[in-house]
């Protein structure tokens, strides 16, 4: 966040520059925006070009390049309108240097202005914006998975030891233990004809309800029952006779 905003403000400051220079002295006293465009690739003259025809146009369309690299934080953009501010900038120089058979800085405000200097930092400026901005970074979709996130989800791999080393033989894989019923523990054992018919084998490892159902006979049940219907007929036979149920009496009235 701090560098795109460093860079910004490096971009813009140099896009300034720029498009101020062609109102700026740039040789000899004249102004960057008396040099038309077209002269840069038909030759240099001495007539006085059109506002928006001249070295004003690429400077503008520099800045505009500035503004969107800005506001995209794209760091291309910005470079290139630096790119085009110092490509022009030398283009000139060098078309002017044919023209006047050289070039010349003097005190006195002839040979080379402050418009060609105000052109050159703007450009350097523009370049310096685009190396400081950090730029957009792509946004990651989801939770990033780390180091150890990415092990765990690999398989383990066994690697068999080298012939002749001595380590242990890698073991044949055997049967499933899975594959194999297990005995019911509260029921007869395995094999036993009693259970026969029983549907299937029980499967722990089976879907839940696949169990069969079992009845299991609780000890001493029956002869309990028993005892109370011996009990319930001695009581009824000594109440006929006129005792109680333990022989001992009649029973009280």
């Amino acid at each position: 966040m701090i560098r795109n905003v460093a860079g910004a403000v490096l971009a813009l400051a140099g896009a300034t520059a720029a498009v101020w220079s062609p109102f700026r002295a740039w040789y000899d006293g004249r102004h960057g925006r008396d040099y038309a465009l077209d002269e840069l690739f038909t030759g240099i003259t001495d007539a006085k070009a059109d506002l928006w025809w001249s070295l004003l146009l690429p400077f503008a369309f520099a800045a505009l390049l500035t503004l969107i690299g800005v506001l995209l934080r794209s760091r291309l953009l910005v470079a290139l309108a630096g790119l085009v501010v110092l490509g022009f900038t030398v283009f000139w120089m060098v078309r002017v240097g044919q023209y006047r058979g050289g070039l010349t800085v003097d005190g006195d405000g002839t040979g080379l202005g402050d418009g060609v200097a105000n052109a050159l930092g703007g450009g350097v400026l523009l370049l310096l914006g685009a190396l400081v901005m950090s730029g957009r970074r792509g946004r990651t979709r989801g939770r990033p998975v780390g180091r150890e996130g990415r092990r765990g989800a690999e398989e383990p791999r066994s690697y068999a030891p080298p012939p002749g080393s001595g380590g242990p033989e890698p073991r044949a894989a055997g049967p499933d233990p899975r594959a194999t019923p297990v005995a019911d523990p509260y029921g007869a054992p395995a094999g036993d004809p009693r259970e026969s018919s029983v549907p299937g084998t029980y499967d722990p490892y089976g879907p839940y309800g696949s169990e069969p159902t079992r009845t299991f006979e609780v000890p001493g049940q029956d002869q309990g029952r028993d005892r109370d219907q011996d009990w319930d007929q001695d009581w009824d036979q000594g109440r006929d006779q006129g005792r109680g149920p333990d022989g001992s009496g009649p029973e009280p009235r």
